[in-house]
């Protein structure tokens, strides 16, 4: 089984690039996807948010308010720090409970491991390449203010909070740039499925 670490900025287009990788053929472990299902309403990690940032957090249904927790966070270094110490621990537990699965019945696959915090949550380990989605940052910004709808300064608060990414870009085994057209963003997913393909099955 190969197995590769996905990351980038916030609006870099890691979810666009994702998506070709699995359309290429890859089996995705989206660590979005799991941080969602693992703070669902009474969840242990649902019950220790509510506890740290009150009800105010919560929507009618009973599910987080993601908008509403992610505007304290981004502007509190100290209270995004809390909420990490809740949700990656049990992101990463999740994250190796599939991978052991996948050892067992598809050893052969490309498993790409989607994960935006990557470096920031120290989970690089065990990658056997780490791919970062890269933009120019005046890209990365207009990028998310046209997308979120947000201010600039609200835009740049959100960037600042990760990593920057040209960071990121260097300490990456693989670079993909999407700042060009979809295509040409497609064409150098497709060259790199194709070398993790083969080496998942062994031809080096």
């Amino acid at each position: 089984m190969f197995i590769a670490g996905l990351t980038g900025g916030i609006a870099s287009g890691k979810s666009i690039v994702s998506a070709m990788f699995q359309k290429a053929g890859a089996v995705i472990i989206d660590a979005d996807l799991i941080a969602r299902q693992i703070v669902a309403p009474g969840m242990p990690a649902w019950n220790a948010i509510v506890d740290l940032f009150g009800k105010g957090v919560i929507l009618q249904g009973g599910d987080i308010d993601r908008n509403r927790l992610g505007d304290i966070v981004f502007n509190d270094h100290g209270r995004r720090r809390q909420l990490e110490k809740i949700i990656h621990p049990e992101v990463r537990a999740r994250i190796r409970s599939q991978l052991d699965d996948m050892r067992k019945t598809t050893p052969r696959a490309v498993v790409i491991q989607d994960i935006p915090l990557l470096f920031e949550a120290g989970m690089t380990e065990g990658l056997a390449e780490i791919i970062v989605v890269h933009v120019p940052h005046p890209v990365q910004l207009a990028r998310l203010i046209r997308r979120e709808g947000l201010s600039e300064a609200d835009a740049r608060l959100r960037i600042e909070a990760q990593m920057p990414l040209e960071e990121k870009r260097r300490r990456a085994t693989i670079v993909i740039d999407n700042s060009g057209s979809r295509d040409a963003t497609r064409k150098q997913v497709a060259r790199i499925y194709d070398r993790f393909s083969a080496r998942a099955l062994g031809d080096t």
